[in-house]
């Protein structure tokens, strides 16, 4: 009996490792054709994935250029500006030069008219000590 028991449970069990392995089997099957339909699916989600990632890259893009278009744009105005106040004040410092050089021609120009009267004082004097 002890045998026959034996015997029996060792059938149930390669009964039941058979049926272990063919419902693997089964399910490996299934696995690998849902597999099949999975990897076409991915590919599309990929793709549609890489062209979104693609657009979205070129927008960037885009924005970057703008930004780099408004940039240069600030620092050639900013150039000018910058030039144009330097000029300014070379400017305005031109016109304090010339007024300093103004006054000074102001000031030899009497100096000139003074020596003038004092030449014409001693050519007389001269001339007078002469005609005498």
């Amino acid at each position: 009996m002890v045998g026959v028991k034996r015997r029996s449970i060792l059938v149930g069990l390669a009964f039941l490792m058979f049926m272990g392995i063919a419902v693997y089997f089964r399910l490996w099957a299934m696995d690998y054709n849902i597999s099949i339909d999975d990897t076409e699916l991915i590919r599309r989600q990929f793709d549609i994935a890489n062209r979104e990632a693609m657009d979205e890259s070129a927008e960037w893009r885009l924005k970057y250029d703008t930004e780099v278009d408004r940039v240069n744009k600030c620092v050639k105005e900013l150039q000018v500006f910058q030039e144009s106040s330097r000029r300014a004040e070379d400017a305005s410092s031109n016109n304090h030069k010339l007024e300093i050089l103004q006054k000074e021609n102001a000031i030899l120009l009497e100096r000139v008219e003074t020596l003038k009267r004092e030449l014409e004082e001693e050519k007389q004097k001269c001339n007078s000590r002469y005609m005498n």
